[in-house]
């Protein structure tokens, strides 16, 4: 059973269609951590970005050519992976380095001295949090 707390490798795009490539990926992303969120950008009608204007695909095809896919190689949604639907993302940004190597934005000290660590614990210290 897919477990929603256990560390999950992130897939993100269109997949118009899901094809031998994004197999692979998968299976190396599942090496991972057993697990993976395959996120689907429901574009189709729509511009998925910057030469990526083809997108026939609706997210009932997306999800059953996903499912599909990785039927064939014995992966099962629900157990190996689940499917989400997100908006139309074209950047994926965060604040500090934090686990992901994406494109870090770079704030003031004010804002980087920010940690939920120190926050978390003046939280319990306080009784706010157990």
């Amino acid at each position: 059973m897919f477990d929603w707390k256990k560390p999950t490798v992130q897939m993100l795009g269109r997949w118009q269609p899901w094809h031998d490539g994004h197999q692979a990926l998968f299976k190396r992303c599942i090496e991972k951590t057993g697990q993976v969120v395959i996120q689907v950008r429901d574009v189709q009608g729509a511009s998925g970005g910057h030469d990526q204007e083809d997108n026939p695909f609706n997210w009932d095809t997306v999800c059953k050519n996903i499912q599909d896919g990785l039927l064939d190689e014995g992966f099962e949604r629900g157990v190996h992976y689940e499917i989400m639907l997100v908006p139309n993302i074209v950047n994926i940004t965060y604040g500090r380095g934090v686990g992901y190597a994406i494109e870090e934005e770079i704030f003031d000290d004010t804002i980087e001295s920010i940690s939920a660590t120190k926050i978390r614990r003046k939280m319990r210290d306080e009784g706010d949090l157990s």
